[in-house]
């Protein structure tokens, strides 16, 4: 299955270029919400020093910030998925539907013109209200996930101000998420 351990260890060193170039993105005093998967977890670990408001349903992302006296952390609760380590569900998205946030930085387990998937109906839900709290949309995927169907439809392209991925990602994505007026960071 679905694993946590497994995901994060694929593409670990991409993970762990597009964490750093990402969290540039970010500003002190922002409101961050931080989705779930380990390419995001990368990013949180560059912004322990940054004094930022983070949302997050991710128990790892959430772990990252546990020493940080700068990052004050809001966890949205709900059901907890057993081997991902988020928070799913009506009570996740009952919160998220009472905060806004400045961006943000989610992953993805594919991406294609078509938008972007996942393979849990759950997890579909949870993103979704994401992204309608949220001002500016950035997604972090190493170059495996491109052209990747998964099995449900979260989102449209459109939804996405930036993509952060690798330098291995194919020019044909490349020319796609420019098409789309998508900024692209390469790292």
């Amino acid at each position: 299955g679905l694993d946590y351990r497994r995901l994060s260890v694929s593409h670990h060193d991409e993970k762990v270029r597009i964490g750093r170039a990402a969290s540039k993105l970010i500003s002190e005093g922002q409101n961050v919400i931080l989705g779930g998967g380990a390419t995001v977890v990368e990013v949180a670990r560059n912004l322990v020093d940054r004094r930022i408001q983070v949302i997050t349903n991710s128990i790892p992302v959430a772990q990252i910030f546990w020493d940080s006296n700068k990052v004050e952390v809001t966890m949205t609760g709900g059901y907890m998925h057993p081997r991902l380590g988020i928070q799913l569900g009506p009570i996740c998205e009952r919160t998220l539907s009472e905060v806004s946030a400045d961006v943000l930085v989610m992953g993805v387990r594919g991406i294609t013109e078509s938008g972007l998937s996942n393979n849990s109906g759950l997890v579909v839900g949870s993103i979704r209200k994401m992204v309608e709290v949220a001002r500016k949309v950035i997604v972090v995927a190493d170059h495996s996930k491109f052209g990747q169907n998964a099995m449900l439809q979260v989102a449209d392209l459109d939804i996405i101000d930036a993509v952060v991925s690798d330098t291995e990602l194919a020019p044909e994505y490349q020319q796609l998420i420019r098409e789309r007026n998508i900024d692209l960071l390469l790292a």
